[in-house]
């Protein structure tokens, strides 16, 4: 899809509001909430699997619902984040879905989630929707990789639902290493949809590839023409990347936003774990306070593994007075 073929109820595809320096607030752990809080069995950690039934469409509803009332509350933004990390074409097929249901599973997806932004903005609260593609692999574990060629034909076509819906972006969570991350940013372009790649890193801040965060962002904008509106890290603990990070550096100064996990446990160790580790939420308010002392840019705030709206409410509380301050 071309700039010009933009739908109209893609209402910031051209321009992302949370590029403008205001904070933003997203949503916490989806699928550990859902899991461990709702009760619900996640095959595969499928969120998107519960749009197809009553009772998964009103828990979405009320999980979106609460954290968007929280960034509404404190004059902030927010970001909705689509549930279909897992909704592309392979883990579909694990679940019994064909492609074209995947297609149009991503496509209700955003129109469910258009739907509440209906109800929540406000003038003071831009709302954006973003199409929320996870990586083809593990999400700990970058397994059999994948060429950024083979990457792009594989994502293009849940990032192209995407397109010819109301989403206003597309963003990449848990990529673990370079390519996948190209592959995946040069669909988007090739769809017309702003892109945002967010990395896993590990406990000593490198992705699971053995990539350092440095190396990573500066090879996927080297192989894009700075393709990416902006990074984020994500699924994992502020103690694991915060010693890699260098204020003033540029390509620090790429990275916009934050998915923390509750927890300080490794991806291996998270695993194994059969109880939440929800770690506390006002001590990681202030880890984020402390993040954005070092990056001021960073300005979209969200949660990952173990996180709820408790961690959501706490980071905002924290940041939002850091900001008046």
């Amino acid at each position: 899809m071309t700039e010009t073929q933009t739908p109209r109820s893609a209402k910031y595809r051209g321009q992302l509001p949370q590029l403008g320096g205001g904070l933003f607030l997203t949503d916490g752990g989806i699928e550990t909430t859902l899991i461990f809080h709702d009760g619900f069995e996640l095959p595969y950690f499928a969120a998107f699997d519960l749009m197809n039934k009553r009772e998964g469409r009103d828990a979405l509803r009320r999980y979106f619902t609460r954290h968007a009332g929280i960034a509404k509350a404190n004059g902030l933004g927010f970001v909705f984040e689509s549930p279909t990390w897992r909704a592309s074409i392979d883990w579909g097929a694990k679940l019994g879905y064909s492609e074209s249901d995947m297609a149009q599973v991503n496509k209700d997806s955003i129109t469910f989630l258009a739907a509440l932004r209906e109800e929540m903005e406000t003038a003071a609260t831009s709302m954006v929707i973003s199409g929320c593609v996870g990586p083809r692999g593990d999400g700990y574990d970058p397994g059999e990789m994948m060429t950024a060629l083979e990457a792009e034909a594989y994502h293009r076509k849940q990032v192209a639902a995407f397109a010819e819906s109301e989403a206003d972006m597309v963003t990449a969570i848990t990529m673990t290493y370079v390519e996948e991350a190209i592959g995946l940013t040069r669909a988007a372009q090739a769809e017309g949809m702003p892109v945002v790649i967010s990395f896993t890193v590990e406990t000593d801040g490198r992705l699971p590839s053995g990539q350092s965060l440095h190396e990573a962002i500066e090879a996927v904008d080297a192989a894009t023409q700075n393709g990416p509106a902006y990074f984020m890290i994500n699924c994992a603990h502020p103690s694991h990347f915060e010693d890699s990070l260098s204020a003033g550096e540029s390509w620090v100064k790429r990275i916009k936003g934050l998915r923390a996990n509750a927890s300080r446990l490794s991806h291996a160790e998270l695993d194994e774990a059969e109880e939440l580790d929800d770690g506390n939420p006002q001590e990681l308010g202030q880890q984020y306070r402390g993040l954005r002392d070092l990056m001021a840019q960073m300005t979209v705030l969200g949660g990952c593994c173990g996180t709820d709206h408790r961690h959501i409410e706490a980071i905002c509380h924290a940041c939002k007075t850091e900001q008046a301050a």
